[in-house]
């Protein structure tokens, strides 16, 4: 299906099972854009992978060369925040814990809303398992 498809274009190809190797590999040879979006896609994702951002700029260049518009929209957005993304693809540094335990103390006080007041929610937060 198209869903598999795009997750074949992303993850590392030493990951797919050979029928889905296969598969991404017939849709490659059927369309030249698909062979040029994969590999602007496995580009991007070695980037992300082993935090090279220093590579960024040529891999938006390659992008606008290539004249795909889905593509295009992609860099023109990681251009409006170009510091962000270049930060996230170079430093060690992440706040993705805490972005995670945001979302765990935002659940908990949507299931109790209307309920109980703070101290519960308190309660609820220190000793959730």
């Amino acid at each position: 299906t198209a869903k598999q498809a795009v997750w074949w274009f992303i993850r590392d190809p030493s990951d797919l099972k050979e029928k889905e190797q296969q598969a991404l590999e017939a849709i490659r040879q059927a369309s030249p854009t698909a062979d040029t979006v994969y590999e602007l896609a496995q580009d991007f994702m070695h980037m992300l992978r082993h935090r090279e951002g220093q590579r960024l700029d040529v891999w938006l260049d390659l992008v606008r060369a290539s004249h795909i518009p889905e593509l295009q929209r992609f860099a023109r957005s990681i251009q409006r925040d170009k510091d962000a993304v270049l930060a996230g693809l170079t430093l060690q540094e992440s706040n993705g814990v805490v972005e995670g335990k945001i979302n765990k103390l935002k659940l908990i006080k949507r299931m109790m809303y209307g309920r109980a007041e703070f101290p519960l929610l308190r309660q609820r937060v220190l000793h959730a398992l």
